[in-house]
């Protein structure tokens, strides 16, 4: 069995990943994800999500705030659930408590997302297994916002 990397999948896909010019799988999901549906989103700008959605929006990302709670975020329609959202959408970032990850992600796969996208103090092992039995590409316990600024931010942010 392959040893795996931090994102929990094997050093073989991370290998095939840098074998296509990518040197990782985390800047690979940054690269060529566009459509980010941001659940948890919350329009109270001291809120994590709401910072983090406003940098990626400033970045070129097209977010879809998904929350129950919310009409609009950042300019955005808010949709209350993933089921809800009209259009397709690359990566499920997920602002949610733990015991909330796991129907989430079974959304995530039944709408074919392609990444699943737990931030930093967020982690699910059995639905990361899940989605990974179901073909997406899984990060936990990690920004999305600092992940991006370290690889393709040259100024302080």
């Amino acid at each position: 069995m392959a040893s795996t990397g931090l994102s929990g999948h094997s050093l073989t896909h991370a290998s095939r990943l840098r074998r296509r010019g990518s040197p990782d799988l985390i800047s690979a999901i940054l690269e060529r994800s566009k459509v980010l549906a941001i659940v948890g989103l919350s329009s109270k700008p001291m809120r994590p999500s709401h910072g983090v959605a406003a940098y990626l929006k400033a970045h070129g990302y097209r977010i879809i705030p998904v929350n129950p709670h919310e009409e609009s975020v950042l300019g955005e329609k808010a949709y209350p659930s993933l089921e809800a959202v009209p259009d397709p959408f690359d990566v499920v970032v997920i602002f949610r408590r733990s015991e909330f990850v796991l129907p989430i992600v079974e959304s995530a796969i039944h709408r074919r997302a392609k990444v699943v996208w737990m931030q930093e103090g967020i982690e699910h092992e059995a639905a990361a297994r899940r989605a990974r039995r179901a073909g997406l590409d899984v990060i936990q316990d990690r920004c999305i916002l600092k992940e991006h600024a370290k690889r393709f931010v040259t100024e302080g942010i």
